[in-house]
């Protein structure tokens, strides 16, 4: 947005955004002049519909006004819920110093000639500024502006915001074509808005049945455990495979899980509920290697349902002798990390297994390793630590490091630590789980 708390903000400008005086002027003066304009409006209508964030979306829809009428300033202001005033105000086009001049002062409420087109959503073209009679000036700074075109947008019947556009740099006023090119580009944009304002439901309302579908930790006394997930910001990736669990076992152990359903959409999601549930319940059959655990659970997976392709980790906190060790087993998933109370940190590198859902046949290895006091085991996805355009290591390396500045944070802090700051490009879901082990008696 273009504003911080109410006040104006500089943003850099938009190839585009500046303006070509020469090729206004030339397309005015052409006889080909409308078709030109009609294909700008069509390429600009296309330019704003591929996006799917709205504040993209508000942002494209002035620079795009901007260039098709050839628009030094342009702007959109967002409306309030009873669309009285504006809440919001996008202004581009001003250069670093108009905005440096501009610190400080509040961005327009829709008062003045804002206001007029706000009681009264036709278009507005304006010839003179400063003379016209509802015109209440501008705040000090303010760079002088002379001509307005205004165009309400409005989204499903009710309007949504205004779209001013002042000064022409070719000096004239703005004309019907100006106005019509721009009225057009209104329409389109409401469904732009619109289509934006969706995705933003659906992304939450998906991001709530992700939620859902993942446990809330029970108490694991003696053990501490502590668990945080954050879907996807890539469009149309919200919904993920991503999944942690840990619970007690009969035999006074603690088991955790992580893992990762291929895929991003609602059968991924649901293929992660089911396989979490089935391995709780392979888990409480008998005390089992987490080899065999893995193992049943794929033969059951290829037996009688048509799961994607899953990476897992499986592990327990054992007893051995006065202290603890970590039994694991995974299936193609990254490997644990262990975090001493000291700082010094680990990855638990070791043959990783096959993921699940590629051949149940062969099989699976086990490993353990004895823990100290203090040590904190990590476990998480791919999510966290892969970043295309970065060495996988260096951001596994990076994540060690980080853990081990942090180390003495509550495992709760530590994981939301782990998940902000992760090392990753953001666009997958990921999931991290720390567990810490009783001191010894």
């Amino acid at each position: 947005m273009a504003r911080d708390d109410g006040r104006w903000r500089p943003e850099s400008p938009r190839p585009g955004e500046e303006g070509h005086p020469d090729r206004a002027a030339g397309r005015r003066d052409h006889p080909a002049g409308a078709q030109q304009r009609m294909r700008g409006l069509l390429g600009a209508v296309l330019s704003i519909s591929r996006e799917l964030e709205l504040p993209v979306v508000l942002r494209r829809i002035v620079s795009t006004a901007m260039e098709l009428v050839d628009a030094r300033y342009g702007a959109l202001g967002v409306l309030n819920d009873d669309g009285t005033a504006l809440e919001d105000f996008i202004p581009l086009g001003l250069s670093t110093t108009e905005y440096e001049d501009l610190a400080g002062s509040e961005f327009p409420h829709g008062r003045g000639l804002l206001g007029h087109l706000i009681h009264h959503p036709e278009p507005l073209r304006v010839k003179d500024l400063p003379r016209h009679p509802d015109s209440v000036g501008f705040p000090s700074g303010h760079p002088p502006m002379r001509t307005l075109l205004g165009v309400a947008i409005s989204v499903r019947g009710r309007i949504y915001g205004n779209l001013y556009l002042c000064d022409r740099h070719d000096g004239e006023p703005f004309d019907d074509q100006d106005e019509d090119v721009v009225t057009a580009l209104a329409g389109a944009a409401g469904i732009a808005i619109e289509n934006a304002r969706l995705f933003d439901r659906t992304r939450a309302s998906a991001e709530r049945f992700q939620r859902m579908l993942l446990p809330t930790l029970p108490d694991l006394e003696p053990f501490a455990a502590a668990a945080v997930y954050r879907p996807a910001t890539a469009p149309g990736h919200h919904l993920g495979g991503d999944w942690y669990d840990a619970l007690r076992l009969p035999d006074g152990s603690c088991a955790a899980i992580i893992g990762d359903v291929l895929g991003h959409d609602l059968a991924a999601a649901a293929a992660m509920a089911e396989i979490r549930n089935m391995l709780r319940a392979l888990l409480y059959d008998r005390r089992t290697p987490p080899s065999l655990v893995l193992a049943r659970l794929d033969h059951t997976l290829h037996a009688i349902t048509e799961a994607p392709v899953t990476t897992a980790c499986l592990a327990r906190l054992e007893t051995e002798g006065d202290g603890w060790r970590l039994h694991w087993s995974t299936a193609g998933h990254l490997p644990p990390l262990v975090v001493t109370d000291g700082g010094r940190s680990r990855y638990l590198d070791a043959e990783p297994g096959l993921p699940l859902g590629v051949d149940d046949a062969l099989p699976r290895p086990d490993h353990i390793r004895r823990l100290l006091d203090g040590d904190t085991v990590l476990m998480f996805t791919d999510g966290l630590v892969e970043h295309p355009r970065r060495p996988l290591d260096a951001c596994l390396g990076e994540l060690a490091a980080l853990a081990s500045a942090h180390i003495g944070l509550p495992l709760d802090a530590l994981c939301r630590v782990l998940a902000d700051r992760h090392p990753s490009d953001g666009h997958d879901d990921l999931a991290v789980l720390a567990l810490r082990p009783p001191p010894r008696p």
